[in-house]
């Protein structure tokens, strides 16, 4: 993957963020950052950093998607609201 101002910038919202955000979430947060950057090209790196393991997705019930930085810590994943909780 080459390390383009979008990779690196969807890489370090996922990163710094406290809450498991969805893809749209980071979208929100890099169109802040890079006013022309496309929801297509967030998923598309949000998918190649998964991919390379630098971070995690999470499916949960309802097609909800989220991620997280990739560090060794477990979650609780609530099967009634899908919230998720770093342990």
């Amino acid at each position: 993957m080459r390390n383009t101002k979008q990779s690196s910038l969807v890489l370090d919202i996922v990163n710094k963020s406290c809450n498991h955000p969805t893809a749209y979430d980071v979208y929100m947060e890099s169109i802040k950052i890079i006013p022309n950057i496309s929801l297509t090209t967030v998923y598309r790196n949000l998918n190649k950093l998964v991919e390379k393991r630098l971070i995690q997705r999470f499916e949960l019930k309802d097609n909800i998607v989220r991620y997280d930085k990739d560090t060794c810590h477990d979650h609780f994943i609530c099967v009634k609201c899908s919230k998720i909780i770093d342990l």
